[in-house]
């Protein structure tokens, strides 16, 4: 686990320059766009409903003594819980919408670490509307299962000493599903939405060594916002190759390769 984490987070050395050599910028006009409209309209939610989310809390408690102690502990959790769930939808709807752009993005990694090889791959040719499709279907999956568990680590999250291991929890599963989003540009071609899930299940270290850089990503201000998609996304259809490749998972195209023989 520990060692694919580890080759999760190594894909993204060099993703820059793969992008420029690739000439992929262009590719993501319209998802950083997705994305920065996105996060300033969940920004500018949790700073309005912030307030109010943490009065509302704040009246569970009925009783005089501890009012004030427990009003401040409310705005806590009004703020952690606004941001939480405002990241989890933040990332789903940006990978969800982003699915059509990030295919090709995908597809262009493969056959420049493939090389002559990638002429020989029987790949599945999908739609605008199929890859959208895909993508909305994968990411709603996940978004149900990530709240699933992320609802009740915000509950223990403000429970002294066991809150720390619960924030990282919560990280850890935000980064999961995160790196499942990307992995999935890759295997919408080769896979269908079962067998993905199952190959996500069994490089979940990957997954999580994606997400982890993706989530840090988007802190920074403002820039996290434009370039943690597309360095994500070129990380994980590089270390999703590889893997496909090692383990002679994609299939092979034998009428293409006959008729290459009977030349």
């Amino acid at each position: 686990m520990i060692k694919n984490i580890i080759s999760g987070i190594k894909a993204y050395f060099g993703g820059f320059a793969l992008i420029s050599k690739l000439g992929l910028w262009k590719y993501f006009a319209i998802p950083i766009l997705i994305s920065v409209l996105t996060g300033i309209l969940f920004m500018t939610l949790a700073w309005f409903l912030s307030d109010p989310l943490g009065s509302v809390i704040a009246k569970a408690w009925v009783w005089d003594w501890g009012s004030e102690t427990f009003a401040v502990i409310s705005k806590y959790f009004s703020i952690l819980l606004i941001l939480a769930l405002g990241l989890v939808l933040y990332k789903h709807i940006v990978m969800a919408l982003s699915a059509p752009f990030m295919s090709p993005v995908s597809e262009k990694v493969e056959a420049h670490l493939l090389g002559d090889k990638h002429a020989n791959h029987e790949h599945r040719n999908t739609s605008f509307r199929q890859q959208l499709m895909r993508g909305i279907r994968i990411n709603v999956r996940n978004l149900f299962r990530e709240l699933l568990f992320i609802i009740p680590l915000l509950i223990l999250s403000i429970i002294p000493v066991i809150g720390i291991l619960a924030t990282i929890l919560i990280f850890a599963v935000q980064a999961y599903y995160v790196g499942f989003g990307n992995i999935d540009y890759t295997m919408e071609r080769h896979f269908k939405y079962k067998d993905s899930i199952e190959f996500v299940r069994k490089n979940r270290g990957m997954a999580i060594g994606n997400g982890i850089v993706f989530m840090l990503m988007l802190f920074i201000p403002i820039i996290g916002f434009i370039i943690t998609l597309p360095i994500s996304v070129v990380a994980a259809s590089s270390e999703t190759v590889k893997i496909l490749d090692r383990e002679g998972l994609i299939r092979v195209d034998t009428k293409q390769k006959v008729s290459k023989i009977e030349a």
